[in-house]
């Protein structure tokens, strides 16, 4: 089985979160007896984690990657679990994001022959949902029997306009803040009888609305407050609002906590009748450059596809999260981010024999 045909078995399991639909158990058959296989199940979530130790050499490389995919959607102009190649093309639910990637570290780990130390493969079936009982939930079954990974590459869809043009070394944070300013509803003839929380916060809105709480670094943008949504009143014109309410989101540097946000809003609020909370659904965080996982991936790229590629921090959350916050050099690089999540969502057999390629010069020399 080639690189393509394993790409094309694992696109036609119907994996919607958290439903694996079989595919943790062929990853098992398909690597083979020389591999062990630790199963961390819970909630109806799968969790694999598959290893090799090669010889005793004191380093461990993980590669780590999500099964499940969104729902479908509608108007696919082929069937979506078919994974047919059309010109070169697969067009099917999950091929950027992200089997593409699993296909090609699974291929990669099953015919490495000459790696130093130890090489892993974490897998869960719930990445594009909550991820409460997914990639967090093996890692501490591995702190817990001391079998932390090193270094840990997560082959999501990484590159932006040419395929191999960006690794991501770090990711940002995510803070939800929730606001609710106090008013005294009443007759909008008579305003003076009124406290309208509109009016009172008209005047701080552009002080918050887009507002950088940091000035960035060279590995992350400014740290913004983008205001989500905003609502107040009873959809009539004659009654004032009882409340205001606003929500908004921070994707934080490690320039910028929760608490610095926190006291932020309240500075701007002073003086208003407020309640306010916030969540982290996510915490920022970043590999050094120097790290040997970094500079690894930038020599197989060169050396295979001939580019320099750039560091990026830039886009959404992604199970690396979990791997820095226990202390693990990680790393994404995957193919082309142009279609993930959408009707059509595809990627090209070049690329996925390209990825391949890279993880198995990648591994040769780690």
């Amino acid at each position: 089985m080639n690189v393509i045909e394993l790409f094309q078995k694992l696109l036609r399991f119907k994996s919607i979160t958290p439903d694996d639909d079989g595919a943790c158990d062929f990853i098992e058959e398909y690597l083979g007896d020389t591999w062990s296989c630790i199963k961390v199940d819970l909630e109806g979530v799968k969790n694999r984690f598959y290893y090799k130790k090669f010889d005793e050499t004191p380093q461990h490389l993980c590669f780590a990657g999500h099964i499940d995919v969104v729902p479908v959607g509608d108007n696919w102009s082929v069937d979506p679990f078919a994974a047919d190649i059309i010109d070169g093309v697969i067009t099917a639910r999950g091929t950027q994001d992200m089997k593409s990637g699993d296909a090609a570290f699974l291929y990669a780990c099953k015919h490495a022959r000459d790696f130093k130390g130890t090489l892993s493969i974490l897998m869960t079936s719930d990445e594009e949902g909550e991820g409460t009982y997914g990639t967090i939930k093996m890692l501490e079954h591995l702190k817990e029997i001391d079998f932390i990974p090193n270094y840990a590459v997560v082959a999501e869809p990484t590159c932006e306009e040419v395929f191999g043009d960006a690794i991501k070394v770090g990711r940002r944070g995510s803070i939800n803040g929730y606001i609710t300013i106090k008013g005294k509803q009443g007759h909008a003839a008579y305003p003076e009888k009124c406290i309208n929380p509109v009016h009172n916060f008209a005047d701080i809105l552009p002080k918050i609305a887009g507002h950088n709480l940091d000035n960035g670094d060279e590995y992350f943008s400014p740290s913004k407050m983008v205001i989500t949504d905003i609502r107040g009143g009873m959809q009539v014109t004659n009654v004032t609002p009882n409340e205001l309410k606003l929500m908004f989101n921070v994707r934080n540097s490690t320039n910028t906590t929760k608490e610095d946000v926190e006291n932020f809003i309240h500075a701007n609020l002073k003086g208003l009748e407020y309640d306010f909370r916030t969540t982290q659904g996510s915490f920022p965080f970043v590999t050094n450059k120097e790290s040997k996982v970094v500079k690894a991936m930038e020599n197989s790229i060169k050396e295979v596809l001939g580019i320099i590629t750039k560091h990026s921090t830039a886009g959404g959350t992604s199970d690396a999260r979990y791997f820095g916050a226990f202390g693990i050099e990680a790393i994404e690089f995957g193919v082309i981010n142009d279609t993930i999540h959408s009707v059509g969502e595809r990627t090209t057999v070049k690329e996925v024999e390209d990825l391949t390629a890279v993880f198995q010069d990648l591994i040769s020399k780690f």
